[in-house]
């Protein structure tokens, strides 16, 4: 009997079940998990950042979103931003 593969939740790329790696985004100064074999990457995969579920998102309602804190060129002070949890959606936005 075939064992079934099941996808380890935000392990792996939903397209093509590949293990994802941490990989630094230097631009937005946050940690993002990213496919070694496609251009697929997740920053709501990030153990390390918290998550909320006081905002939803704008683009597909899911209920759920991590943030971080950064600062943006040009602008003084630390901007927040929020990913969608949503594997589907990753809609980011700021605060």
């Amino acid at each position: 009997m075939a064992r079934k593969h099941t996808r380890v939740p935000n392990t792996s790329d939903e397209h093509n079940n590949n293990i994802l790696y941490p990989k630094e985004d230097r631009e937005q100064k946050v940690l993002l998990y990213a496919c070694r074999n496609c251009d697929h990457q997740d920053v709501a995969a990030d153990p390390t950042l918290p998550r909320t579920r006081a905002v939803q998102c704008a683009v597909c309602n899911h209920p759920e979103a991590v943030f971080f804190q950064a600062t943006t060129r040009g602008e003084e002070g630390m901007t927040l931003f929020f990913v969608c949890c949503n594997p589907s959606c990753g809609y980011r936005w700021r605060d």
